[in-house]
């Protein structure tokens, strides 16, 4: 196990600090991932640290930018220690989407691929679970 999890963990709430899943539905920790990797100038710092998800972090990668749907605009990707989550995502209740209120939103929706039919039906049940969002 990373030796920041227990730190990264407690501060995200064992929430994804991206797509906010709960990590208590998970059988195993969240993984400890750089917001901006060391390939990018990233340092290995608590400040650069964010719990995330197996998904999220796949996709996230290395990239720090992704294109927003709506204005085709490339943007930076949401920034958990910089940024609100409520300012740039909402969740659609009937759906369990979450939808880019900002285009930093949308571009990070797209660029984690955040609404995939497996994930929706899986914030649905955790929604029903009340652990979600």
């Amino acid at each position: 196990m990373n030796p920041h999890y227990p730190l990264v963990a407690e501060r995200a709430a064992h929430r994804c600090e991206y797509c906010h899943a709960p990590e208590a539905i998970f059988n195993f920790p969240f993984e400890v991932e750089h917001i901006i990797p060391p390939s990018r100038g990233g340092v290995n710092d608590h400040s650069n640290l964010a719990l995330a998800c197996r998904a999220c972090n796949l996709h996230k990668s290395d990239y720090l930018d992704g294109v927003d749907p709506e204005t085709e605009m490339v943007v930076r990707l949401f920034h958990p220690h910089q940024d609100r989550w409520e300012g740039h995502f909402s969740v659609v209740a009937e759906t369990g989407a979450i939808a880019g209120l900002t285009p930093i939103g949308r571009a990070t929706i797209s660029r984690l691929r955040m609404n995939t039919p497996l994930q929706l039906a899986a914030r649905r049940q955790w929604m029903r679970l009340g652990l979600f969002p």
